[in-house]
């Protein structure tokens, strides 16, 4: 049994059908889970929107001309965005399809460690209930959003509702400098609507190298997203003459009191496992970041019980869960191919700003915190012949490595495609390449990829 339909729980069936095991996979919202419906994928098209209108903005410098300017819609984007989404859900109901899954439209809550009792969205129907059991099942219940627990928290919107919205808000105040705080805040400014954002650690996107993040920061503040860093939201108040604008009171790193007026607040300060009161019927344990405590095979501290993705905390990226779930039903199978060759600790991540940042391994200040000895070599786009020529000159990567044997330690990038340049790096590492390897490695010109070769011989 599978509880959860998102990326680590679709491909947890699929992998199982596909080796012969019955599946049932209860989901009572929508196929894909958050990353279809409503994270990466919808936000991954409103970025797409928002370069097409940057574009737009620089058509002139490419030679283009055009009378009377544009206009962009809201609504005709979130229609386009959901037609996206819609294509992809049908994707993935075929390949639920197979013969061996059975897809049960109902929340599936735990009545013992196997046994578990499926609840119709439609009702709550005690007669509509039925009870299923198996000897191994998988939790991918994913993420929910977080808030702050301070006064007024509730007139904010979180990422969801944002990306419901049909009409651009004038203004907006983001609480929150993360993944998705930062990506909403290059969306909306490329789209028109005056940005600000309030973040209460020193720097923006904590998991990136901090010069990156500095960096792209400076880039987005250029664009006109204006940033209070060390400062931290105190309360939301309903302001206006007719209460339709409101205020985000913050303490900045002084002490003083200070206030934004906005139309609209997102609440981006991060997200939460997914667990239900009823999980304590199954008696697993929990880990101290509220996560459901898992070993390397994804096992739970009950035997048969295991817990992927956003559920358990580890990783909340949609390709983590994915790569989990093989390692799990790997280890159903009595099978540990995945485990053995998977490393987990090498992880790309990326944030879909534009420009785009993305990151694998440890940053600059981890290495230094950690007494690693290492070596850091740069590249930057302003001097890629491909850069230029798509006027893509905001950007920079820092590829570290051993000083002695030269194993490469991790990559950290911002610019056009850092995504596809930190996920070769990414490869490159889980086969124990070395910069000199790397060196010898030919690269298409002219491309992007070519900043890595300069990155290895600087």
């Amino acid at each position: 049994m599978i509880i959860g339909a998102g990326p680590g729980g679709y491909r947890a069936a699929s992998f199982a059908a596909q080796r012969g095991l019955k599946v049932v996979v209860f989901e009572p919202a929508h196929l894909g889970g958050t990353c279809l419906n409503e994270g990466c994928i919808p936000t991954k098209c409103y970025a797409r929107n928002a370069e097409a209108v940057d574009m737009m903005r620089q058509a002139e410098s490419f030679g283009i001309h055009y009378d009377g300017g544009f206009d962009f819609f809201l609504a005709e984007a979130r229609k386009r965005k959901d037609e996206v989404i819609g294509q992809l859900r049908s994707g993935i109901e075929t390949l639920l399809a197979h013969p061996n899954i059975t897809v049960v439209p109902a929340e599936a809550r735990f009545l013992d460690a196997d046994t578990v009792e499926a609840v119709p969205v439609c009702c709550d129907n005690v007669a509509a209930k039925e009870s299923y059991s198996a000897p191994h099942i998988i939790i991918a219940t994913g993420s929910v959003p977080k808030s702050l627990p301070i006064e007024g928290a509730a007139l904010a919107l979180d990422s969801r509702d944002l990306l419901q919205l049909d009409r651009l808000p004038a203004s907006l105040c983001i609480i929150g400098a993360g993944v998705i705080g930062m990506e909403f805040a290059s969306i909306f400014s490329a789209f028109g609507t005056k940005v600000t954002v309030v973040e209460f650690l020193k720097e923006c996107l904590p998991a990136l190298d901090g010069d990156i993040a500095k960096r792209l920061r400076k880039v987005l503040e250029k664009r006109g997203v204006t940033f209070n860093l060390q400062c931290a939201a105190k309360r939301i108040e309903q302001t206006g003459d007719d209460g339709a604008m409101k205020t985000v009171v913050f303490e900045d790193k002084k002490g003083r009191q200070q206030t934004i007026e906005a139309e609209q607040v997102l609440m981006a300060v991060g997200r939460a496992p997914r667990v239900f009161d009823h999980f304590s019927a199954a008696g697993f344990d929990y880990d101290v970041r509220g996560g459901i405590k898992v070993d390397a095979h994804m096992e739970t501290s009950v035997p048969g019980i295991y817990a992927i993705g956003d559920v358990n905390g580890r990783q909340m990226l949609a390709h983590a869960a994915e790569m989990q779930a093989k390692i799990a039903v790997d280890h159903i199978l009595q099978q540990h191919d995945t485990a053995e060759a998977a490393d987990l600790s090498i992880m790309p991540a990326a944030i879909f700003t534009s420009p785009e940042a993305a990151c694998v391994g440890p940053t600059e200040e981890q290495l230094k915190a950690s007494a690693t000895d290492y070596e850091c070599r740069k590249a930057f786009h302003r001097a890629n012949g491909k850069a230029l020529a798509m006027a893509e000159t905001e950007g920079m990567v820092k590829l570290f490595s051993e000083p002695q044997a030269g194993r490469i330690l991790g990559c950290h990038a911002f610019g056009a495609h850092s995504a596809d340049l930190v996920q070769e790096v990414s490869s490159l590492m889980c086969r124990q390449t070395t910069i000199g390897q790397l060196r010898q490695m030919v690269h298409i010109h002219p491309t992007l990829s070519e900043l890595l070769l300069t990155a290895a011989e600087s």
